[in-house]
């Protein structure tokens, strides 16, 4: 689907969804593909593809406060070892982390609004689940 189509479906700049959809092709979620009919697919199913790893690709590692990030190098917080309200940031942590990694994008698809198309004598059908 080229940027353009997606732009128009879901109301998203076209130059955003290009500062968008870099980072998620270097990271192999996305594929490109040039030509007249070029254009970009997931590179996986949607079932294989976890909320959990394009939010990594787009904000990188899960970390509601620095003390608990997922990458223990961005743990800086001099006050770590004593701190009292680390183990509450952890559960919080973890929780995200688990609602994005047991979704993926085809349970939102899933769960999702249904679309509206609207056909050429100006009916709206609702689109097949």
């Amino acid at each position: 689907m080229s940027i353009t189509e997606i732009a128009k479906e879901s109301s998203v700049p076209t130059a955003y969804l290009e500062q968008l959809i870099a980072p998620l092709r270097r990271a192999g979620l996305v594929e490109s593909k040039r030509g007249a009919h070029g254009g970009y697919i997931l590179a996986r199913s949607p079932e294989f593809v976890r909320i959990g790893d394009v939010y990594r690709v787009m904000e990188g590692p899960v970390a509601p406060m620095d003390c608990v990030s997922e990458d223990p190098n961005e743990q800086t917080c001099p006050l770590i070892d004593g701190c009292e309200t680390r183990p509450i940031w952890l559960k919080v942590r973890d929780s995200i982390v688990e609602a994005l990694d047991s979704t993926t994008l085809a349970d939102l698809i899933a769960n999702g609004p249904k679309r509206v198309l609207v056909a050429e004598k100006s009916e709206s059908i609702a689109a097949p689940a």
